[in-house]
Formats: C-alpha cells, sequence, structure tokens
C-alpha cells in the first residue's frame, strides 16, 4: 500500500476544501488524477506530501499514519515530486547535469561531493529522459519541456517509492508535450518503477501506463477506478456538466465536446 485515505477532509481557512476522501493506491499501480481548477487537487498533493494533515478522517502514506507515525523529512524524501514551484527553485546557473544529481540529496543546488554511482545514475536517467545532449547546458537556458524532464531526472534519484507530477506539460507545446509524455511512459514501464500519480486537467493525457484514475471534483471524489471503465462519455459528460464524446487511441483517451 503507497496511499490509503479514509474518510479524509480537510478545512482550511473555515472552508472545506477536501470532503470525504476515501481512496487507495497499491503498490505498482500508476494513477492519473483529473480535475478542472479548484477541485482541490493542490491540496490533495500537499496532504499525501505531510504538508498538510487531515481536519478529520486517517492518512497513511508509505506506512506512515499521521498523527501517529513520525513524518518529516524522511517521508519526504521517499516521496518525488515534480511541480511548477520546484521548477521556480532551481538555481538557472546550475546544469541540466547538476539539477539532476542534486536529487540525490534532495538539495536544491549542489553542495555535497557525488559518489561515482551517482554520478553514473544521474548520466543514465539523462539518457533515458531525453536530455543527455543538453547535460551541460544552464537550467536558465533549458525550454519549459527540457526543464521538465531535468526534474523528472531530478526526482528519480533518490529512488523514490511514490512519483507525484503535478501538472508537468503546462506550457508545452504539442511537440514538447507529446515528448515529455513518452519521457513518462518510459519510466512507467520500468522493471520495478515507483507508483506514480499524474496530476491533469487534460484527459487525452492519461496514458495507457495510468491504469487508474481518480476523478476530483469541489473536493470530493466523483469517481474512481479502473480508467478504460470510468472514461466514458456518459461519465465525463456528467463529470464535467457539457456533453463530451470520448475516442480512444492508440490506448489514450481523447475529448471533443458535442
Amino acid at each position: 500500500m503507497v496511499i490509503q485515505l479514509d474518510d479524509v477532509s480537510l478545512m482550511r481557512d473555515g472552508k472545506w476544501i477536501l470532503k470525504d476522501i476515501t481512496w487507495k493506491i497499491n503498490k505498482g499501480e500508476h494513477w492519473a488524477l483529473l480535475g478542472l481548477n479548484g477541485a482541490g487537487k493542490t491540496a490533495l498533493l500537499h496532504m499525501l506530501s505531510a504538508y498538510y494533515f487531515p481536519t478529520k478522517g486517517n492518512v497513511t502514506v508509505l506506512q506512515k499514519r499521521f498523527g501517529k507515525d513520525p513524518l518529516g523529512e524522511d517521508l519526504r524524501k521517499r516521496i518525488g515530486i515534480v511541480s511548477s514551484t520546484l521548477q521556480e527553485r532551481i538555481y538557472g546557473e546550475d546544469s541540466a547535469y547538476q539539477v539532476v544529481l542534486s536529487g540525490a540529496f534532495a538539495s536544491i543546488g549542489l553542495y555535497q561531493t557525488p559518489t561515482d554511482d551517482m554520478r553514473q545514475k544521474a548520466q543514465q536517467l539523462l539518457k533515458e529522459l531525453g536530455c543527455f545532449e543538453y547535460a551541460n547546458r544552464s537550467y536558465s537556458t533549458l525550454s519549459q519541456g527540457e526543464r521538465q524532464r531535468v526534474l523528472i531526472g531530478r526526482a528519480l534519484m533518490a529512488d523514490p517509492e511514490f512519483l507525484i507530477l503535478d501538472e508537468p506539460t503546462i506550457g508545452l507545446d504539442f511537440i514538447a508535450r507529446e515528448q515529455l509524455l513518452e519521457a513518462i511512459s518510459r519510466i512507467a514501464n520500468h522493471t520495478n518503477p515507483a507508483s506514480i500519480l499524474y496530476v491533469t486537467h487534460h484527459v487525452e493525457e492519461v496514458l495507457p501506463c495510468f491504469q487508474h484514475t481518480l476523478l476530483l471534483k469541489a473536493g470530493n471524489v466523483f469517481a474512481s477506478g479502473m480508467t478504460e471503465e470510468l472514461l466514458t462519455n456518459d461519465m465525463l459528460t456528467d463529470f464535467f456538466k457539457v456533453p463530451v464524446n470520448v475516442e480512444w487511441k492508440k490506448g489514450r483517451p481523447f475529448l471533443t465536446k458535442i
């Protein structure tokens, strides 16, 4: 078990942000989390990363139960996160290679001396993610898509048990988006990958590797289950409150408004 939420609710500033959420991610499962702006996705991620504690209900992440077991940095080191907030904190003068290496120490910037094994692993990740050709370029000169791939490499350096990708395609053009999605698919199909939670509001980004999906709406679980059973015309029409048609191409759903 990677994540288990039992009847979890969260109140912030006198308002219920999350309400009565029950959800479980088992080891080895990859999930897509779909929700429009304001659905509560960010609050849920903050909770899974142990930055928020539930107002009521029970949260267990990587066998650590909130309010019972020690959390803090020990738990967060077992979770890899790629988000827009993290991207803003990376030092622009660091090379792509240095940024990936820094993930071994969970630091912003590289202050410790990496081992030869760390260096070899960073190079391998850069190759797998299609970043090797710009490994020595400074982070500030990279495109948005290149930066996102570097940050995924950084997140994978510490061999996380749980990888959260929070809307990683924001700001990418079509080509860059598809290149990033291809890289994510390769990572997800490793022999022993971390369980991945892919957060988005774009249905077409749900790759075949994300066999499970959670639909979040107004802080509630609208529905959850197997992706192909969940992402149907009727379900998404009800979810978005507009008539839509879902067409599957190469294992991916594509949405059009009727």
